[in-house]
């Protein structure tokens, strides 16, 4: 095992702080990398950051850091965490653990967004406290 990381997030988070501001706040993807990164280095951690709206690049790159030896994955799939049988057989088969990260809290929005197939399958969610729940995520990763 490493002590990298793998931070993916899936679709329509490319569309940070130009998307619904009022939900998921005005922060983009890149000042959210710039500061995991910080935090990562604090913590004595390596990241390796994607993004894609594409369901089956998540389950490759899930694959992908169980095949690196990667110490945990951070995962905001988006809409697909509602909907994704494939994240879910993709989580569940690897060793690697999975905290799934969401910006806002999909348990007080509309009730479709209240089934988490990544959350079935993670070790572990945090939800509801903007882009510094993905700082909370490496905290949590770091003590693996």
């Amino acid at each position: 095992m490493t002590d990298s990381v793998f931070v993916l997030n899936g679709p329509n988070l490319n569309l940070l702080g130009l998307r619904e501001p009022e939900i998921y706040g005005s922060d983009t993807l890149d000042d959210l990398a710039a500061r995991v990164e910080d935090k990562a280095k604090a913590l004595g951690l390596e990241l390796d950051l994607r993004q894609s709206n594409h369901e089956g690049h998540l389950c490759d790159w899930l694959h992908e850091a169980q095949a690196d030896g990667a110490k945990a994955v951070i995962l905001n799939a988006g809409a697909l965490t509602h909907t994704s049988l494939a994240l879910y057989d993709a989580i569940k088969s690897i060793r690697t653990p999975v905290i799934e990260v969401h910006i806002s809290n999909p348990a007080a929005r509309e009730a479709y967004r209240h089934k988490s197939y990544v959350g079935m399958a993670a070790m572990g969610s945090i939800a509801g406290f903007g882009t510094f729940g993905y700082e909370l995520a490496l905290e949590a990763a770091a003590r693996l």
